[in-house]
């Protein structure tokens, strides 16, 4: 990497990018005499810029997020040891029986896509109290489903609410770290919600053969009152135009001067509600649409998460089916996926942080998106050799460890790989983070809600060992070549993107 373009032209992915909506109200011409009216945060410290809060405050809202994630991401895969009860109960078929499964993702997919620019008109704060409630209620709700299709629409509901957890926490994080501190805010962050998607099988596996298994979604709604108790008293806002809006209202209350405003307040000041609202819920649709680095990002991040769903959702099947293990045990298997997972991001937060000082270094201490780039590379690699590993082992039904062994290293390298094009994203739409993250998010949950529905198939007709095989080579075609566009191009891509606003 050493004759990378980053290194050449960092400076470039910072002038050349397309400017943000702040960046746009500064260069709207204005008097000498407005500037003593411009509310902003003072410089080099403000105690209610979210960038400067003590420490233990921020960590007070990352791991607030974090344990409502855990939660909201763990109901998504709790009910896959039980489906095969809810199956017979509701009389389903086999397609039925994963929708009940995959419908939740699926309206993962469209909730960013309205509440990430929701929390950008009225706060980060507000939304996540108010999709905490509405996700409760709709939980509780599929304990008490009496059919196949209540279940089913009550599972989107709550997975619409349950959105909101991946359309906040690129916004929060970018809201409260700086870019120095990004590997390790989101390592932390990602703990407890990785654990999530793979605890649940392990729970639900238990609780499908010692109680019904409405109790996966009442237990889970008891752990979501408690975390919205926790939010009220926790959780500060950290969206920084609704901050300084509220302080430009309270010199404005003291002063009985008109004249402060905030530089969001004066770009929008053209603007009615209703526009400025309409204009932020079609946001995440233009990036996804008019932005090449998006579309990038989106489809190798897509792409793995969609296989993370695969053997999230078939993990079990392989040990009941195929090494005759119950219920119980099979969920136990779970356990390396998660592994894989946590070291996947602890060890991606401390490499991000350590290759960006140092490119950073190299670019004489210009900061530019791109940075984040190399780290991706490892996992390219790793996750498809996990995935031939945990294939073949299970093709030969070899010892259970070596299949397990096969997971974890998969699940580090999706993890590993992931974990920059996120915080690449979050860093390349500073202003909109939430947005952006909802855009990204879109695609992620399209390939976790699709790619579940045909892996029997595959896994019938191709087998374990080619199965993951073509999954592996795929993952190479696509995790290889996407980042070095991004390494080499991102900086134009993103000058010749479409304004934001």
């Amino acid at each position: 990497m050493a004759s990378s373009p980053v290194s050449n032209n960092g400076s470039d992915a910072i002038t050349e990018a397309t400017p943000t909506d702040i960046e746009l109200a500064r260069m709207t011409s204005y008097s000498k005499q407005d500037d003593n009216f411009i509310v902003t945060f003072a410089e080099p410290f403000d105690a209610e810029n979210p960038k400067d809060w003590r420490t233990g405050r921020k960590w007070a809202v990352t791991d607030v997020l974090s344990a409502t994630g855990f939660n909201r991401i763990m109901v998504s895969t709790i009910i896959a040891p039980a489906l095969s009860t809810i199956s017979t109960e509701f009389n389903k078929n086999s397609a039925e029986s994963a929708m009940a499964l995959s419908i939740y993702l699926l309206a993962t997919a469209f909730g960013p896509l309205v509440i990430g620019p929701l929390s950008e008109v009225y706060g980060r704060k507000q939304i996540l109290h108010v999709s905490n409630i509405w996700f409760v209620i709709w939980n509780i709700a599929c304990g008490f489903a009496h059919n196949k299709e209540t279940l089913i629409a009550c599972r989107f509901l709550a997975g619409f609410g349950a959105s909101a957890i991946y359309a906040l926490a690129n916004g929060v994080l970018g809201d409260v770290w700086r870019p120095e501190q990004r590997g390790r805010s989101l390592s932390v962050y990602l703990l407890i919600p990785l654990l999530g998607a793979a605890v649940g099988p392990i729970i639900g596996g238990f609780m499908a053969n010692r109680t019904t298994w409405r109790w996966m979604f009442w237990a889970t709604s008891i752990f979501q009152a408690v975390m919205i108790l926790v939010s009220f008293t926790a959780f500060r806002e950290t969206y920084e135009p609704l901050i300084l809006r509220k302080r430009a209202d309270r010199i404005r209350r003291e002063t009985g001067d008109t004249q402060y405003y905030t530089l969001d307040e004066r770009l929008h000041a053209e603007n009615s509600a209703v526009r400025v609202l309409g204009r932020a819920l079609i946001r995440p649709v233009r990036l996804l649409i008019f932005h090449p680095i998006i579309q990038i990002a989106s489809l190798i991040s897509a792409f793995y998460y969609g296989i993370l769903y695969i053997v999230l959702s078939t993990f079990s099947d392989l040990w009941i089916d195929q090494y005759h293990q119950s219920v119980e045990i099979s969920g136990l298997h779970y356990i390396a996926v998660a592994l894989g997972e946590i070291a996947g991001s602890q060890i991606c937060g401390k490499l991000m942080d350590s290759l960006y000082h140092r490119l950073k270094a190299r670019a004489n201490g210009e900061h530019a998106p791109e940075l984040r780039t190399p780290s991706v590379f490892p996992g390219a690699l790793l996750g498809p050799l996990g995935l031939f590993l945990y294939g073949w082992a299970a093709q030969y039904r070899l010892h259970w460890a070596v299949v397990d062994i096969g997971a974890f290293i998969a699940m580090l390298g999706m993890q590993i790989t992931s974990m920059p094009l996120q915080a690449y994203v979050m860093e390349a739409y500073p202003e909109h983070t939430s947005s952006a993250g909802a855009a990204s998010q879109f695609a992620r949950s399209l390939t976790a809600f699709l790619f579940p529905l045909f892996a029997p198939t595959m896994y019938n007709v191709l087998g374990y060992g080619w199965g993951n095989t073509t999954v592996a080579l795929i993952g190479l075609a696509v995790g290889l070549p996407a980042p070095l566009v991004i390494w080499y191009s991102g900086a134009k891509l993103r000058a010749r993107a479409q304004p934001i606003y």
